[in-house]
């Protein structure tokens, strides 16, 4: 059964400073990067707990910087909405949101100048971790770092880096129970409106994003919109309107009976407890509810077991060696088709299939997890070598999906070529990796229908 409470799990509470008491300052700052938003946050609700023992505002802090990793136009826009849509939802608690422009770091640093304590989310990519780290060693006040955006924190799932979904499943299962629970939020008793503290003003995303210095190479996408109530609209259409169809027809990209969450899961504008809750009250559909719970709590968490335990989790020298030694001996394998990175991003191939797929993922920022799979192995297959196609993967997964830059992308990317896998009958070129081609397509769904969707997509 479900628990309703306000109490934070303290398994998803960690401290990051040697010293726990409050210093002498006017307000507690909530750090927050990677959960961008009010509902269902256990960073904030812990921070507005801290508050309230403090008798002190809680004020949430957000540096904005310009120049973060890949990213572009089109994520800065579906984040700054986002983030215009967390604050209207705080400011109705009564707490103010602070957007500064800068490197997050040091904005929770010169925020945190005033703070009695400093709580902040949690984030797994190299460069999040790093903020964190220099945040813990320089502020003057203590600095508590709160699981977010996993169901199970990371180390309680496993102390290790895992090989498949098999070795992390039962070790998730054991534990999910305890962290899934409805997170009821805690009453503010002291207001930070009031607070003479500056920001920005990014009530209007697209006049934020017209001053930014962003790379503009890439534009943003009207068929998806940030922020947290619109991903529990999309949510509850979801399940409503496609849950029936989402066992049965998750490998049918010609279909949409798909919950579209990646995106906001990435930019932590949902939060995969609530999703669980939402899918637990379901009693109908038992096979599209177990499918989508695979995916939510084993799929997703595995990836960011890699992302945590594994230091080059965006490079080719993670992949399993078995995966490299099979590739390496099948890289001068002749290939019928190479073609070089702009005829990819182009999708100037001879495969109608293949071209849909990137001009899904050009035109929307989006693409079904199916083609995903198979966009992936046709870049392995037409590319000369396999750290080259490892490389081209990654930048253009990362350059146009909404949800790139994210440990799931890591491990997507990674599962191409044998990340979280098992060899396979050996083939030219893939060697014992998982091989995947047009034949197989049209044998398992309707890919000339799923050509038919994109042209509409393009149109619309």
């Amino acid at each position: 059964m479900t628990t309703k409470t306000g109490n934070v799990e303290p398994e998803r509470i960690r401290r990051l400073t040697r010293n726990d008491i409050p210093s002498d300052g006017t307000y507690v700052l909530y750090w927050m990067q990677a959960a961008q938003r009010e509902h269902h946050n256990p960073a904030l609700e812990y921070a507005v707990q801290r508050a309230n023992d403090l008798q002190q505002p809680l004020l949430v802090g957000f540096g904005l910087m310009e120049d973060y990793p890949d990213a572009n136009l089109r994520h800065y826009r579906f984040m700054l909405q986002g983030l215009a849509d967390a604050r209207r939802a705080l400011a109705e608690r009564g707490i103010k949101l602070v957007v500064r422009r800068g490197s997050p770091d040091g904005v929770a640093l010169e925020l945190g100048q005033e703070a009695s304590l400093i709580v902040t989310d949690r984030g797994y990519t190299r460069i999040q971790r790093r903020w964190r780290k220099r945040v813990a060693e320089e502020a003057t006040s203590p600095v508590f770092q709160v699981e977010t955006n996993l169901i199970v924190p990371v180390e309680m799932a496993s102390d290790k880096r895992e090989y498949a979904a098999r070795t992390i499943r039962r070790k998730l299962r054991e534990h999910y129970r305890k962290f899934l629970n409805a997170l009821i939020p805690t009453e503010v008793r002291k207001q930070s409106l009031p607070l003479h503290v500056t920001g920005m003003a990014i009530d209007q995303p697209d006049d934020v994003c017209a001053r930014l210095k962003l790379d503009r190479s890439v534009e943003p996408v009207d068929r998806f919109t940030g922020g947290q109530r619109e991903a529990q609209r999309v949510f509850r259409n979801f399940l409503g309107d496609r849950l029936a169809g989402y066992g049965p027809n998750r490998n049918q990209p010609q279909t949409d009976d798909v919950s579209f969450m990646s995106m906001y899961l990435h930019f932590g504008q949902i939060s995969p407890v609530w999703l669980a809750l939402q899918l637990e009250e379901r009693r109908d559909h038992r096979e599209s509810r177990d499918t989508y719970g695979e995916e939510l709590l084993v799929r997703r968490e595995l990836a960011h077991n890699f992302t945590h335990f594994e230091s080059d989790y965006d490079r080719y020298p993670a992949l399993p060696d078995w995966a490299k030694a099979t590739l390496r001996e099948h890289q001068n394998d002749r290939r019928e088709y190479t073609y070089t990175r702009r005829e990819l991003e182009n999708a100037s191939t001879h495969d109608p299939y293949w071209n849909a797929a990137m001009k899904e993922m050009r035109h929307t920022g989006y693409m079904h997890n199916y083609m995903r799979m198979y966009w992936g192995k046709k870049i392995l297959e037409w590319t000369n070598t396999p750290e080259y196609a490892y490389e081209v993967a990654l930048e253009l997964n990362n350059k146009y999906f909404i949800d790139g830059r994210d440990p799931n992308s890591y491990a997507g990317v990674a599962w191409i070529f044998g990340l979280h896998d098992r060899p396979w009958v050996e083939r030219p070129i893939f060697g014992k990796v998982r091989y995947m081609n047009a034949s197989g397509l049209e044998r398992k769904c309707d890919p000339k229908a799923y050509v038919r969707k994109v042209n509409r997509l393009l149109t619309d």
